[in-house]
């Protein structure tokens, strides 16, 4: 047992001994690493002070100032619709028995399209056609015998009745017949034909849709609080996203009520074939103008940095040989996709500082 204890206290001292080793020889070398870098520091600032070679100035971009015209967007979800896009319904009950046109095809205003089952209407016509010629044979000859003072004026009367009544029977009729007849009323594009041959339809049931892709427009929805600053004629952007498509346009319609349910009114605008291959529900974002300065000095938003004394920028100066940066306090206006409209503090001809700016303070020399 003693001799185990005698074990244990030596391995314990011997490893005391190297810890306090390693420890010692941290704090040397620590203090080392500390003299040497203090001796590097003093040699650098004695080196800077006799190289007389070394360009102590910073590298910068700058942007000149010009009179630019620059615009403020507000920014409206939209679609393309048509003022002439119809979706034509049977008027009348039956199976379909010819469909005249196919998709894609062009069509005229009154183009028959496609015809329903008439035939017990076309026989009621042939029925009612010999009628009227009966009763306007009758009717002739009762005139004449009435012209002639022969016969009463009753059956002159009767056979005129008879012969009208007949005829408006028939003009009734031949109105059903026209009903079984599907025709384009405008001048556009059959899009879709919802029907078959042999499928019953009847009055209401969708048949074909025709579109006049020549008159499209782009209907968007704005917000109340800019009802005062969208009227019709102001300029606009349509963006289309799925095309990466931009197109100049104009507003041509602003509401003037505002819906009580979302609090928007509806703008439109409209679009020409010239302009692009639109369709109908393609999606659209409407930029529309509400603020416009022909002259404008515009500075990125990144550039302008701030102070005690209000906002300011850096400009390229020239003090004798030296390019020098210095402070102009400036007052911002309008700001739109990261660029501010600057109405006070630059004049025509400034350079600003718009790359590196961060690295510079005012008097440092600078270069491009």
């Amino acid at each position: 047992m003693k001799k185990i204890f005698s074990l244990l206290l030596i391995t314990t001292l011997f490893f005391a001994c190297k810890s306090k080793s390693d420890k010692d020889a941290l704090d040397d070398l620590k203090k080392q690493q500390s003299e040497i870098k203090e001796k590097i520091v003093l040699l650098e600032a004695k080196l800077a002070k006799n190289d007389t070679t070394t360009d102590k100035s910073k590298l910068v971009g700058i942007t000149k100032m010009e009179p630019t015209i620059f615009k403020h967007y507000i920014e409206v979800q939209g679609k393309v619709d048509g003022d002439e896009d119809v979706l034509l319904s049977a008027q009348s009950a039956g199976s379909v028995t010819d469909i005249i046109v196919h998709t894609g095809e062009h069509v005229s205003k009154g183009q028959l399209l496609a015809t329903i089952d008439d035939k017990i209407l076309r026989q009621s016509q042939a029925e009612l056609q010999t009628q009227l010629e009966l009763s306007t044979t009758l009717f002739n000859r009762q005139k004449n015998l009435w012209d002639q003072k022969i016969g009463s004026e009753i059956q002159f009367l009767q056979a005129k009745t008879a012969k009208e009544a007949t005829e408006k029977r028939v003009a009734t009729l031949n109105q059903q017949i026209e009903l079984s007849k599907i025709k384009s009323p405008i001048n556009g594009i059959v899009d879709d034909i919802a029907i078959k041959v042999g499928q019953t339809v009847g009055p209401g049931s969708p048949a074909i849709r025709v579109i006049n892709a020549s008159e499209l427009k782009i209907k968007g929805e704005v917000a109340e609080s800019f009802i005062t600053k969208v009227k019709a004629g102001d300029e606009a952007v349509a963006v289309f996203p799925d095309q990466n498509k931009e197109v100049d346009v104009t507003i041509s319609y602003s509401g003037g009520r505002i819906d009580p349910l979302n609090r928007t009114f509806k703008v439109e605008v409209k679009l020409s074939e010239k302009q692009g291959n639109f369709k109908p529900n393609m999606l659209a974002i409407l930029k529309i103008v509400d603020y416009k300065n022909n002259k404008a000095f515009i500075v990125p938003v990144t550039a302008i940095q701030k102070s005690g004394d209000g906002s300011f920028v850096y400009v390229k100066t020239q003090e004798g040989s030296k390019t020098i940066a210095k402070r102009k306090t400036i007052t911002i206006g309008t700001i739109y996709n990261g660029l501010a409209e600057i109405t006070n503090g630059l004049e025509n001809g400034d350079e600003v500082i718009t790359i590196g700016y961060s690295n510079v303070i005012e008097g440092d020399e600078i270069k491009l």
